[in-house]
């Protein structure tokens, strides 16, 4: 089946991702199968479009994708007969039919990590995403998240600093930029090397609850197992957690204060048994290491083996150089682990908001600051 079919089913009125996928599983041929097959709405509007394409709704929806995928050259649809299709979403009950995606699609291509958490992060936890991102991006490892504010956005945000890999899930159109503070960083995810954003809804959708406990299935899906770095006891990662345990994926936390409140969800997963405890990269790769050799190329040179250090091919744009590890200037000499303001800042440094704005944001790519309430404050360095 070609992007037009899969769109069409896609588009078939009263089905979703479980029963095309229960139909799926019947291999029916195309399209007289599906025609036996689908209920009989669905089949009278698969039947129009085959005989009057013109005449039917789902036509509509072919044109408006093409017209959106034509529009940008790094636009994409993707299905499961389509070539960079990850086939690990195949594991899945109910797998997406269609992926619209926007970006690179050789960040499809390596071993994938989720990395989730709270969306008010302590300073530690920030530090640890941001870290963990690196590490896992410089060893060939693409990290998987939602964008969202917090963890998600740091740990992208810290991966594509580093020169690696970085999925974005959206629960909206990957046209939609949700939050509206990750303006940013959806530019980035669409326009480096090493980014990427997906969603199973078309161009144009707006977020709506609903949609991101089902674009969790998806984050988790696509990767060998999840990291949780912060999580309060009703975080929607558990919601994440509990996806990867489903999908017979390997679950990680990071361990936490008994006193912080956005660490005790972690500590019940351990506490259940139900995860393994990750205090480095290398206790996470000593696990998943064996499945991630399955998606290295033999033949590429930059992923010659998972524990290796992910060189920068020829063809990428270079990133921002890292800040040398000592105090780059006296904006960073200013914060100390209180918040601090960004006027103060600019009191202080005698710079412009504009371009305090930018040092700090580079400050923060390099794990040397972190936004909390009230301010900026000055990281611990390892």
């Amino acid at each position: 089946m070609d992007a037009h079919e899969w769109l069409v089913v896609n588009a078939l009125p009263g089905m979703g991702a479980l029963r095309i996928a229960q139909l799926l599983a019947r291999q029916p041929q195309w399209p007289a199968g599906w025609l036996a097959a689908l209920p009989s709405r669905a089949a009278s509007e698969l039947r129009l479009w085959l005989e009057h394409p013109a005449r039917s709704p789902l036509q509509n929806v072919i044109d408006e994708t093409l017209a959106w995928q034509q529009s940008v050259p790094s636009r994409h649809i993707l299905h499961r007969d389509h070539p960079a299709w990850p086939a690990l979403l195949n594991e899945l009950p109910d797998p997406p039919v269609v992926l619209w995606a926007q970006g690179n699609l050789g960040a499809l291509e390596g071993p994938k990590l989720a990395m989730v958490g709270t969306r008010r992060p302590t300073g530690e936890g920030t530090h640890n995403a941001q870290a963990f991102a690196r590490d896992l991006a410089r060893r060939g490892w693409c990290v998987v998240s939602g964008m969202a504010l917090g963890i998600d956005g740091v740990a992208q945000r810290a991966a594509l600093n580093a020169g690696g890999s970085t999925i974005a899930v959206l629960g909206c159109g990957v046209d939609v930029i949700y939050p509206a503070s990750h303006r940013d960083l959806h530019e980035q995810l669409s326009r480096l090397p090493g980014g990427l954003v997906l969603s199973e809804h078309p161009p144009g959708t707006v977020a709506r609850p609903a949609f991101f406990p089902r674009r969790n299935r998806i984050v988790t899906g696509l990767s060998l197992g999840t990291l949780v770095v912060e999580a309060t006891e009703k975080s929607g990662s558990l919601v994440s957690a509990r996806l990867t345990l489903e999908q017979n994926r390997e679950l990680f936390v990071l361990p936490g204060s008994l006193h912080n409140v956005q660490a005790r969800g972690c500590l019940a997963l351990l506490r259940q048994g139900s995860a393994h405890l990750a205090c480095s990269v290398d206790d996470i790769i000593a696990d998943l290491g064996h499945w991630a050799e399955a998606f290295i190329p033999p033949d590429d040179d930059t992923k010659q083996g998972v524990s290796a250090g992910l060189e920068r091919p020829s063809n990428q744009e270079p990133l921002p150089e890292s800040l040398p590890e000592t105090l780059p200037d006296d904006l960073l000499a200013s914060l100390s682990a209180t918040p601090t303001p960004i006027d103060l800042l600019v009191h202080a440094t005698g710079v412009t908001v504009s371009d305090c704005q930018q040092r700090l944001l580079m400050l923060e790519l390099d794990g040397w600051v972190s936004q909390q309430a009230g301010g900026w404050v000055r990281l611990p360095r390892p």
